[in-house]
């Protein structure tokens, strides 16, 4: 295969078919992500649910035409073009769960077949190697394997705890891999002969560049740079004293590098060094992710967002071109970052959707998950709706978040978690002493991690927040670790302690210890196939609110897991969403600014 398409048994339409004759509301649209180019950068596939689940789509560059790949029921992750042209590598997540596998598939759509993630594994870290029909896969983190796409055989590299595989020299002597916990991960390349590892550097993204160099994410210092790492001696290709390196992504003949940015708080800056010399990309959003280069080198892929515009895939090649791009909302309203000093005098800070007229407005805060995640000036239908219901969002960014350097992405680990607890209210402080938010009118809402910092404020500061939402938070610490997947246990215990020598602390950090307290109406949102935060975190919340006569609502998604997959599932979420916080932050006869 050389990139040519076959239309045989393929579904034709046209981009953008599903918003134009579903009659999908304008907030809830169709995106498209995980952008993968065949090697001469002529077609792209990418992952797209515009057909109501993320499903793969394959579309020549610069033609309107877009090819579904059929790859079965199960929601698809991402989607990774084999440099040889030949293969698709899908990473698939049955019943919308953590638990992920990988699929090989032609892009024409034929020879669909599963290489890894069989039974309870799961399979994560696909990357296919330079010039060779050969894919890097880790199950569990325990188990990285080499995958012949040609030849159909698996070989066994690495074992062991919390190890993923990044590369493997062409002569089969050396592995790079990722080694460590959450917060604690480093790269080491290990001679496959002998089993000693070599130190690289602290960091999670690497890749060996034809020379035989390890090219790194490192955060080894305060803010990530770009390193090249050869006979023991280490160059800095790409640094900041303000803005992180993110990733970058380097072309297999190893002369020109994409370096992605994250600066001012979350936006980001995409550059291409190439022989000494380096240009800026001018980005059709804020928010870029996914960076690729297709095989010759001579065009580069991405993802771009922005508030109103959802996830579109983008090329470069000295111009951009547009693949699978849907038309802003019109009338989106654009945040404003804001910084503050929290309760202990550590600069916090986040960013504020207002509504139109002057303060205070009925606010939500909204807390991202993680929690090394950060909250970015991207694609949100939720905190537009809410703005159109004249309902400030201040997306927060409290301690514990990525994109502020080391010590910040840190400074929540174990018993600091309390401080983290203590920036929620100190955002509530802030937006109030602004004349933002009208104080009682606070709502508090988030996923994941911030699923279980919203829990953990409303039973901290119960008299603080009108309602509240829980989106698959965790509420108890040892039901967590006892029902999580083990892969994920192992490797949270650097963020938030043993669940042995650590018992207590957690039991104090767990909202359920505390759950007497709270009395906020409370919505509870969970996917029931969720292997990551399981659905007895839910369960336990509302049975306690239950016994307690706590005004609640538990909305439960049957065939989804930690994330919602479905635009149908994620139409409901923002619908129930926007009524239970509309509800109780505006009370019949209020009058909104």
């Amino acid at each position: 295969m050389t990139g040519q398409l076959n239309r045989v048994d393929v579904t034709v339409l046209p981009v953008g078919w599903m918003n134009r004759q579903s009659g999908a509301l304008p907030s809830e649209v169709s995106g498209s992500w995980s952008a993968a180019l065949s090697p001469d950068g002529r077609h792209a596939a990418y992952v797209s649910d515009r057909s109501g689940s993320p499903k793969v789509w394959v579309q020549p560059v610069g033609s309107d035409l877009t090819f579904l790949v059929d790859t079965g029921d199960a929601p698809v992750v991402s989607v990774h073009w084999s440099t040889g042209g030949g293969w698709l590598a899908c990473v698939l997540a049955p019943g919308g769960a953590p638990r992920t596998e990988v699929w090989l598939v032609r892009p024409d759509g034929s020879a669909l077949h599963q290489v890894a993630g069989f039974g309870a594994d799961s399979a994560d870290n696909v990357r296919w190697l330079p010039g060779r029909p050969l894919l890097t896969v880790t199950e569990n983190l325990e188990t990285t394997l080499l995958v012949d796409a040609e030849h159909g055989t698996r070989e066994t590299i690495t074992t062991g705890e919390l190890v993923a595989l990044f590369d493997v020299a062409p002569d089969r002597s050396r592995a790079l891999l990722r080694l460590g916990p959450r917060g604690g991960r480093y790269l080491a390349v290990r001679d496959l002969a002998t089993g000693a590892d070599e130190y690289v550097t602290s960091g999670e993204q690497g890749c060996f560049g034809p020379d035989g160099a390890v090219y790194a994410r490192s955060d080894a210092g305060e803010l990530p740079v770009l390193l090249r790492v050869a006979d023991g001696k280490s160059e800095v290709l790409a640094s900041s004293e303000t803005a992180e390196v993110e990733s970058f992504a380097l072309t297999a003949d190893g002369r020109s590098i994409a370096v992605l940015w994250n600066v001012r708080g979350g936006e980001s800056e995409l550059t291409v060094l190439h022989r000494g010399d380096s240009t800026a990309i001018n980005l059709p959003g804020p928010v870029v992710s996914g960076v690729s280069w297709c095989f010759d080198g001579s065009t580069l892929a991405f993802t771009a967002e922005g508030p109103g515009r959802p996830h579109g895939v983008w090329t470069y090649d000295g111009d951009l071109h547009p693949v699978s791009v849907e038309e802003p909302a019109p009338g989106a309203v654009r945040p404003v970052l804001h910084r503050f000093a929290s309760h202990d005098g550590l600069e916090i800070s986040g960013w504020l959707f207002q509504p139109a007229g002057t303060g205070p407005h009925p606010t939500v805060l909204w807390l991202h998950g993680g929690p090394e995640a950060q909250e970015r000036p991207g694609h949100g239908p939720l905190f537009q709706s809410l703005v159109d219901r004249g309902i400030a969002v201040f997306a927060a960014n409290v301690r514990g978040s990525s994109g502020f350097g080391r010590s910040f992405v840190n400074a929540d680990n174990g018993p600091l978690r309390y401080a983290a607890i203590a920036d929620v209210a100190a955002c509530v402080t802030y937006l109030v002493s602004t004349g933002v938010t009208d104080a009682a009118r606070v709502g508090c809402m988030g996923r994941s991690y911030g699923g279980y910092l919203t829990l953990a404020a409303l039973t901290t500061y119960p008299s603080m927040f009108a309602v509240g939402i829980d989106v698959c938070g965790m509420s108890n610490f040892a039901t967590f670790y006892e029902h999580t997947e083990p892969w994920i246990a192992a490797a949270a215990v650097s963020k938030y302690g043993d669940p042995v020598t650590d018992a207590e602390l957690l039991r104090d950090l767990s909202p359920i210890t505390r759950i007497n307290n709270l009395r906020t109406p409370l919505m509870v949102v969970h996917g029931e196939n969720d292997s990551n935060v399981p659905v007895i975190e839910a369960e336990q919340v509302v049975a306690a609110l239950t016994e307690r006569g706590v005004p609640h609502k538990y909305l439960l998604f049957p065939d989804e897991g930690h994330e919602l997959q479905h635009r149908s599932s994620r139409a409901e979420y923002l619908r129930e969403t926007v009524d239970w916080l509309t509800s109780h932050l505006t009370p019949p006869g209020t009058v909104l600014n």
